[in-house]
């Protein structure tokens, strides 16, 4: 199974399902009925292992001439599998590989329809916008904001499960958030770590078709903007989330995502990109904790 996992980058889906899980948590302001939370686990965790796998489908090609002989670039500890790249690396077949992401695809978008048949729409959407996302690699560094939308839309199905009908404003605040934090804390960083192999390929990507320097100043930009969009996350909540909160989670925009950012801008090291993309991918993790324990205070103290 360890091959499937792999393939699925499982290591990191896990962490990834704290951010629909905090969106959801934000939106609502206490926890949803114990069915809807099992069933939203389940259905979160088959959509983001179909659409990794489906990411390392479509890119096999690519992904045999840039790693196939060296494997994971060093720096990273989420996704830092030996097994990463089983397709590209004839680990597991092709054809187990497919069956794999179908059989998840399908149980998310059971899970889905379950959920809030809205949500399904965004689930087939995400699939399309990854095939696309793959296919730009030579194409164009915009690709990135691809990845922004496809990264937004678990934790935008998320706000559906909770509420039929979200307020607009509301949501493109949230995904404001997602956006710049994904692009910032995860794109840029990982393909920054991958720019030799990258260089090889001719890929378009920000660090490879503007330097090190300009992409540098992209990452700080963005994640500045993920932690400054977050202080207005509270008027999202029907929960009163005062000055504590918003310091808090401050505090921890500036510990998991602008620290390591800065440290990468300074050093210019593909390994601290590969630990700015490890840090962002628990930041999600640690706004979920926080929100969880103001929900379950909240909770018992009403």
């Amino acid at each position: 199974m360890n091959r499937f996992f792999a393939l699925s980058r499982t290591s990191h889906g896990l962490l990834d399902l704290a951010t629909p899980a905090f969106c959801a948590l934000l939106w609502l302001g206490r926890f949803p009925d114990w069915t809807v939370i099992l069933l939203s686990i389940f259905t979160a965790f088959a959509g983001y292992t179909a659409i990794y796998a489906l990411n390392d489908i479509v890119g096999i090609t690519v992904d045999r001439k840039k790693f196939s002989d060296s494997g994971m670039n060093a720096g990273y500890s989420v996704e830092a599998s030996e097994m990463r790249y089983p397709l590209a690396r004839n680990i597991l077949s092709y054809k187990k590989g497919f069956l794999w992401m179908v059989v998840w695809f399908a149980l998310a978008l059971a899970g889905s329809y379950l959920l809030s048949p809205n949500i399904v729409f965004i689930l087939i959407a995400a699939a399309i916008l990854e095939v696309i996302y793959c296919l730009m690699l030579k194409v164009s560094y915009l690709r990135v904001f691809v990845s922004g939308l496809v990264k937004a839309s678990g934790p935008i199905a998320a706000v559906f499960v909770v509420d039929p009908n979200p307020s607009i404003s509301s949501l493109l605040l949230l995904f404001t958030w997602l956006f710049f934090w994904e692009i910032g804390g995860q794109n840029v960083p990982a393909d920054w770590n991958d720019i030799a192999e990258d260089r090889r390929l001719n890929a378009k990507t920000i660090p490879v078709q503007f330097g090190t320097d300009k992409a540098g100043i992209v990452v700080l930009s963005t994640l500045a903007v993920t932690v400054i969009t977050s202080a207005f996350l509270p008027a999202i909540s029907p929960l009163n989330l005062g000055t504590p909160y918003i310091a808090a989670s401050l505090s921890i925009g500036y510990i998991f995502l602008l620290r390591p950012g800065l440290q990468l801008k300074k050093n210019n090291d593909g390994r601290d990109a590969a630990r700015l993309f490890d840090k962002a991918s628990y930041y999600p993790v640690a706004q979920f904790v926080l929100m969880a324990a103001i929900v379950t205070l909240n909770t018992l103290l009403t």
